[in-house]
């Protein structure tokens, strides 16, 4: 079973037709006074933890949530137990509300979110130790930080496997905390911008950001995603093959650095919870054994199925279809 700590949400997503940037003066920004007038809102069920879920159900997994909601939970929970997620971990909070997230997103997918945390505030009292289920994994997604790293320690303890994505939780992890996700993660994983945040806050180089973790992967939005790794366990046929392709090479102190491409949707109809998705694509393929370079792919075709939908939790697909649209993309024949 893989256990996923995070937040669950509703997601108010807002749709900006002009840009972000025509309403900003950015002298001005000391005393920043605007106001949007936006075209379609949609409300859906989301979150970190939720979003990541729904995307390892269709890729037909088993996930479990640990999580604390508010007592306006219970259609959210109905979704998710529709689609084979268990919710039995979860906590509701019966005196506070589940989290919200407010989005706005403008014609060149700028975003900007504002975010009402809730009974999330509570979820550092909840303990793995309360999970009677054989944990195969653990994905820590960003939520309330203080659950974040104990649950971290937690996995360490038992000497569970877990990815870490400290994601908009980063600038509120002070360097002791951030040291003792890193370095206990098997994976760590991030945008551009946070990989660099990350190690400026921790005063390391990005060779030492590889030795604390055996995995490293860095997204890049639509110019796909670079998977880096020094644990030759992890990387499987990849350095047997595909090295002269320009996508995956060896570098320095033998550690293997890996470029995927983005996968091509079909439309661009909303980027919300293309990262999320990415990331249960690429644990559905770790926890399968794939080598790194299918497991990053597998997180490229899924993300490509999210901003297709309106929502992160709108899109379906078989894995007989997955498949299909891996190998339009990839080449490649994917059995799951």
């Amino acid at each position: 079973m893989i256990l996923i700590t995070g937040s669950l949400a509703f997601d108010y997503v807002m749709d900006f037709p002009g840009k972000f940037a025509d309403h900003i003066m950015p002298e001005k920004i000391h005393m920043l006074n605007v106001s949007f007038l936006v075209r379609e809102m949609k409300k859906g069920f989301g979150g970190t933890a939720g979003n990541i879920s729904y995307n390892l159900s269709l890729l037909g997994l088993k996930s479990s949530l640990l999580a604390t909601v508010g007592q306006d939970f219970s259609p959210y929970r109905q979704f998710l137990e529709r689609n084979g997620i268990d919710t039995s971990y979860i906590k509701i909070v019966e005196s506070g509300y589940t989290s919200t997230a407010f989005g706005i997103t403008d014609k060149s997918d700028n975003q900007i979110w504002g975010f009402y945390t809730g009974a999330d505030e509570m979820s550092d009292k909840l303990s793995i130790d309360s999970v009677k289920d054989k944990i195969k994994f653990g994905i820590i997604a960003p939520n309330n930080p203080k659950a974040m790293i104990k649950f971290a320690a937690e996995y360490k303890k038992y000497k569970i496997p877990y990815l870490f994505d400290p994601g908009m939780q980063l600038p509120h992890l002070n360097v002791s905390e951030l040291n003792t996700a890193t370095a206990g993660a098997k994976i760590i994983i991030g945008n551009d911008y946070e990989i660099a945040l990350m190690k400026k806050k921790l005063g390391i180089s990005h060779e030492k950001l590889l030795k604390l973790t055996p995995i490293v992967i860095t997204t890049l939005g639509g110019k796909g995603s670079i998977i880096e790794s020094n644990n030759s366990s992890f990387w499987g046929a990849q350095r047997l093959q595909n090295l002269d392709s320009g996508q995956a090479r060896m570098t320095g102190e033998n550690k293997l650095r890996i470029k995927v491409k983005a996968a091509v949707p079909k439309n661009t109809s909303d980027p919300t919870g293309a990262g999320d998705a990415y990331r249960a694509g690429f644990v559905a393929g770790f926890t399968r054994g794939f080598d790194l370079k299918t497991c990053g792919q597998m997180g490229a075709t899924c993300a490509a199925y999210t901003v297709e939908k309106y929502g992160t939790q709108t899109h379906k697909f078989t894995k007989e279809e997955f498949s299909q649209r891996y190998l339009e993309n990839f080449g490649g024949k994917l059995t799951l």
